[in-house]
């Protein structure tokens, strides 16, 4: 009867009191980062190279995704890694055949990889 049950057993939760396992971490990337990828990718549109974009957190990386269409598979994807910031660097720019483009400590750095609107003229 709904008088004698708890509100969260109504929808499939744990009972007051009960203890739940920790969800366990998950990579992501902070607000700094996503506001880079987001300005690169909005670009990007905006120049008609990308179309769409996925966001991966697991557990061990996070993963950007940018795609030339939907249905297809990612052009690039930008990894942060934070197993590897002491070796190689936790961010890495990856092609759609596994070829790693770029790799290192630093986003914006890996990123110019793959932004061509950054380019040095010479006068």
């Amino acid at each position: 009867m709904i008088g004698e049950t708890e509100p969260s057993q109504l929808h499939g939760g744990e009972p007051r009191g009960g203890s739940s396992p920790a969800p366990a971490p998950r990579v992501t990337f902070d607000r700094r980062e996503l506001d880079r990828l987001l300005n690169l990718y909005g670009r990007m549109v905006a120049a008609g190279e990308w179309r769409d974009y996925a966001i991966d957190f697991l557990k061990d990386r996070a993963v950007f995704s940018v795609f030339r269409r939907s249905s297809d598979f990612p052009l690039y994807r930008i990894e942060k890694d934070p197993r590897l910031a002491r070796r190689q660097g936790a961010y890495s720019v990856i092609s759609a055949t596994g070829l790693i483009v770029k790799r290192g400590p630093e986003l914006d750095r890996v990123l110019r990889a793959i932004d061509k609107s950054l380019k040095v003229v010479a006068g």
